[in-house]
């Protein structure tokens, strides 16, 4: 074998080994960044739920409207408010809002801080929102109580449950 097939050879597994070494590098760093990313995404829940907990007994339930001044919300625009105040936009609307993130495969799956979605007039319908807290209970502005928590899973809210999304 000539020099000059010998020197491309030795440049060429140089080269393999060099991807190789590389992309087994970078494999060994992906769970620590998943586990960096689980962290950051668990605590941007908390502070979300925080956010929305903050607001009991303060914000008045009017449907239709988006009135932060005033502190005067509809279910939708109290989530859309919640998830600004923690710099992410999502739009105005229960059904604008069942759009957003990705599907949360059924209740079972639902994490603290997923949008949930329910229906209080049609069956089947969207048309109420709120934000999971863990446990079957949620959060969201109604006009009967305002800010408050609600649990899923039994009274008025038990038979409701359409949908969640996860940001």
């Amino acid at each position: 074998m000539s020099q000059v097939k010998k020197n491309r050879l030795s440049q060429s597994l140089l080269g393999i080994a060099l991807s190789l070494s590389l992309f087994g590098s970078a494999s060994l760093l992906l769970p620590a960044q998943s586990a960096q990313a689980a962290t950051v995404s668990a605590s941007k829940a908390d502070q979300i739920v925080k956010t929305a907990l903050s607001y009991q007994g303060k914000v008045k339930y009017r449907f239709g409207v988006k009135d932060p001044q005033h502190l005067t919300f509809d279910c939708s625009s109290f989530t859309q408010f919640v998830f600004s105040k923690n710099g992410i936009s999502i739009p105005w609307g229960s059904r604008a809002q069942a759009r957003v993130g990705s599907p949360v495969k059924d209740k079972a799956h639902l994490q603290k801080g997923d949008l949930v979605m329910f229906s209080v007039s049609t069956p089947g319908k969207i048309n109420h929102v709120g934000i999971y807290l863990g446990n079957g209970k949620f959060v969201g502005n109604s006009p009967s109580r305002g800010v408050a928590i609600y649990d899923m899973n039994s009274g008025y809210w038990k038979n409701r449950y359409i949908t969640g999304r996860h940001l």
